[in-house]
């Protein structure tokens, strides 16, 4: 059976509007099988986790491509990435105790969202977005009107077993013919229901939504769950701690150990490890 874990790009050709179409299924699973999240959390992660891949289809470069939420309500921390080749991982904390169905800014509370954009060679890059509509979608459409000028539409369904999401964008240097077919094409993709973007494969959906449109659809990306950690990395978060802090751990526990957030790899450092990070030798 093929993938349910795709992304596609289409244009409606001829024009300055594209538009970006996204599945998850197993992927999806594997992420927020990592934690017992709550149907709310669950799927804002899910949400996220969307749209995260769909942004990412405007990196023109190695990288990665992040979604984070820091907030004040149950919802402590909302992060979901994508890199350039459709690799995706994703997490959630919150206050179990506390997190009820609640709207998206009952379970962030008071808080910021940041987009970040992490080439893998050059300076990172990020933009703040804006906390003013009552959805994710929303929030993330009025950051690209803002920040970005770029007139954007996101739909973003998520349930247990998966999410998917729908992305259109007007871009620069459109005509008024390009306007016309930008409100034509919003009116039609907002009559799509969520079992409709969850359940129908690419070509039918966009048939169903844009019959009477000439639609360019691109060879699909299957997106995959994979976590960036590694040893080195996780060193180099050591490094970031300082050298007086990392042994002082040492005497106290006798090694130092740390558990991936993303997919809980656990990673042991003892007293060689250590000296060779700060000293670039060891004892023995």
């Amino acid at each position: 059976m093929a993938s349910r874990d795709q992304f596609q790009r289409f244009i409606f050709e001829h024009s300055q509007v594209r538009g970006a179409w996204v599945q998850l299924d197993e992927s999806f699973r594997e992420i927020t099988g990592q934690a017992p999240y709550p149907e709310s959390v669950r799927g804002l992660l899910g949400e996220a986790l969307v749209a995260s891949i769909v942004m990412s289809s405007s990196l023109k470069f190695e990288g990665t491509l992040s979604i984070q939420a820091q907030g004040e309500g149950p919802l402590r921390t909302l992060m979901a990435e994508c890199s350039h080749d459709r690799k995706i991982r994703g997490l959630a904390r919150f206050d179990e105790h506390a997190v009820t169905e609640d709207s998206f800014h009952d379970l962030l509370g008071d808080g910021r969202m940041a987009i970040t954009i992490t080439p893998w060679q050059g300076s990172r890059y990020q933009g703040v977005v804006p906390r003013e509509r009552d959805s994710l979608g929303g929030c993330l459409e009025e950051y690209f009107e803002r920040s970005e000028q770029i007139p954007t539409s996101l739909f973003l369904f998520s349930n247990e077993q998966g999410a998917a999401g729908l992305m259109l964008q007007r871009m620069p240097g459109a005509t008024q013919e390009d306007d016309e077919l930008w409100e034509r094409v919003n009116h039609l993709a907002r009559t799509v229901k969520a079992d409709e973007l969850l359940e129908l494969d690419s070509e039918t959906l966009l048939h169903r939504l844009f019959n009477e449109e000439t639609v360019r659809l691109f060879d699909a990306e299957t997106v995959a769950f994979q976590c960036s950690c590694s040893k080195d990395r996780t060193l180099v978060a050591l490094e970031a701690i300082g050298k007086d802090e990392c042994y002082s751990i040492l005497e106290e526990q006798g090694t130092i150990d740390m558990d991936c957030q993303f997919c809980h790899a656990h990673y042991q450092f003892d007293r060689n490890d250590i000296d060779q990070l700060f000293t670039g030798h060891t004892l023995h």
